[in-house]
C-alpha cells in the first residue's frame, strides 16, 4: 500500500490557509487584483489537500490486483490480468530526476509520482513487477 505522506497534506492545507487569509487581508487593502489570485489559489490547493487527507492511499496491491485511486476520491480494482505494461518514466531537467510510475490497463493509464506514493516509483514498480507474475 503507498500513500501520500502525511506532511505533504498538512502543508498543501497550511498553503490554503495563508492564501485564503491573504485574499482576506487584500480585500480589506482593497487590492481585488490580490483578491483574484488568492481565492482561486486558496481553492485549488485546499482541494489538493483535502483530496490527501480523503483519499491518502494511492495505490495498493494484492493478490487479485491492484485498487488505484479514481477520479477525486474514488477508487478502482484492476485484476493483474488487465494490466498491460508497468513502466517509469524517468526525465532530467534543469538538473532534476523526475520518476512517474504508469500503470497501462489499456483502457487508462494511471500516472503517480513519488510524492502520490510516499517512495521512488522504481521500487513500486519493480514490487508490482514481482507481485504481478
Amino acid at each position: 500500500m503507498w500513500r501520500v505522506r502525511r506532511e505533504l497534506a498538512v502543508f498543501k492545507i497550511l498553503g490554503a490557509l495563508v492564501c485564503a487569509g491573504l485574499g482576506v487581508y487584500w480585500w480589506f487593502d482593497d487590492d481585488y487584483r490580490g483578491v483574484i489570485l488568492a481565492v482561486p489559489a486558496a481553492v485549488l490547493v485546499g482541494a489538493m489537500g483535502l483530496r490527501d487527507v480523503l483519499v491518502p492511499v494511492r495505490l495498493a496491491a494484492d493478490e487479485s490486483g491492484i485498487t488505484v485511486v479514481h477520479g477525486f476520491a474514488g477508487s478502482r480494482h484492476v485484476p493483474w490480468e488487465s494490466i498491460w505494461d508497468i513502466n517509469v518514466d524517468v526525465r532530467r531537467r534543469w538538473g532534476r530526476r523526475s520518476e512517474m510510475l504508469e500503470i497501462d490497463t489499456g483502457d487508462h493509464l494511471h500516472l503517480f509520482s513519488a510524492h502520490d506514493l510516499g517512495t521512488s516509483p522504481t521500487e513500486v514498480a519493480a514490487v508490482l513487477r514481482r507481485r504481478g507474475t
